[in-house]
C-alpha cells in the first residue's frame, strides 16, 4: 500500500475566497441555469413569425439537361411576304414592306428580324392580326432605302 500523503496546511485549511467561489459555483451548478426563467414581454396582439436564415438554392444537378433555342428565330418571326393589290400599293406609294408574321412576335422582334434577314432599316412596324388569326406587319422602311428595290432583289415578289 502506498503512503499516505501529509496535508499541506495551506490547501483547503482557510475558508477564504476561492472556497467560497467554489461553493458558489457548486449551488449554481446544483440549482441548474434555468431556475431564473424571465418572460418575454409581448407588445403587440399578433404574432409575427421570426425571420430565420433563408440559404440559396445550391442544387445537385441541373434541372434543364440543355437550355432549348430561341423559341423565336428571325426565320420563325417572318413567315413570306405579302404580294397583294393593297400591298403593292404600299410598296410603291409609302415606303412600305408587308409581311405575315408569327403570331407571337412583337414590334421589336419583327424590326430585328427584318433587319437580320434583308439588311433593311425600319422606321415604323405596324401590326394587326388578321381575321384568319396570323399577324401581318407593315414595315416603314427609311427614305433612303427604296421599298420597290428590296422587294424586287431581296423578296422577288414585283
Amino acid at each position: 500500500m502506498a503512503p499516505k500523503e501529509k496535508k499541506d496546511p495551506k490547501k483547503g485549511a482557510k475558508p477564504g475566497k476561492a472556497n467560497a467561489k467554489a461553493s458558489a459555483a457548486a449551488k449554481a451548478t446544483l440549482r441548474g441555469v434555468h431556475s431564473k426563467k424571465v418572460r418575454k414581454v409581448r407588445l403587440s396582439t399578433t404574432f409575427h413569425r421570426p425571420k430565420t436564415l433563408q440559404l440559396s438554392r445550391s442544387p445537385k444537378y441541373p434541372r434543364k439537361s440543355v437550355p432549348h433555342e430561341p423559341r423565336l428565330d428571325a426565320h420563325k418571326i417572318i413567315i413570306n411576304p405579302l404580294n397583294t393589290e393593297s400591298a403593292m400599293k404600299k410598296i410603291e406609294e409609302n415606303n412600305t414592306l408587308v409581311f405575315i408574321c408569327d403570331v407571337k412576335a412583337n414590334k421589336r422582334q419583327i424590326k430585328e428580324a427584318l433587319k437580320k434577314l434583308y439588311d433593311v432599316d425600319c422606321v415604323s412596324v405596324n401590326t394587326l392580326i388578321r381575321p384568319d388569326g396570323t399577324k401581318k406587319a407593315y414595315a416603314r422602311l427609311t427614305p433612303d432605302v427604296d421599298a420597290l428595290d428590296i422587294a424586287a432583289t431581296k423578296l422577288s415578289i414585283v
